[in-house]
């Protein structure tokens, strides 16, 4: 098992699920924990030389900026629509970056 492998699933995972926290309970802590943990798992995608490791990058730098400013625009403005609007292109890009994982996965199976 390639562990390095399970750390960025994990996290790419966790950068998904945690945005989709969000939606369900609109708190300044949960916008937080999910841009935390999408920045992790940004970090964990630079350097990574797979077929599709651009458009893997950009995917979660995506997600990046929309959950920065959506949780400067929660907790600084008090604008919870805009900051719900964020963070739902936040998953849509998430969800691009997990399929793309997908896509990757399946290449590399079909190599063997």
């Amino acid at each position: 098992m390639n562990w390095g492998k399970v750390f960025y699933m994990f996290f790419t995972l966790m950068s998904l699920t945690t945005s989709a926290a969000f939606l369900y309970d609109h708190s300044v802590v949960a916008l937080f924990i999910a841009g935390s943990v999408n920045v992790i798992s940004t970090l964990l995608k630079i350097g990574v030389r797979n077929l599709l490791s651009a458009e893997l990058l950009a995917g979660s730098l995506v997600a990046d900026l929309h959950l920065l400013p959506a949780f400067f625009a929660l907790q600084f403005y008090g604008n919870d629509p805009l900051a719900t609007g964020l963070v739902i292109g936040a998953v849509v890009a998430n969800l691009y970056t997990i399929f793309i994982s997908m896509i990757e996965s399946a290449k590399e199976k079909a190599d063997f």
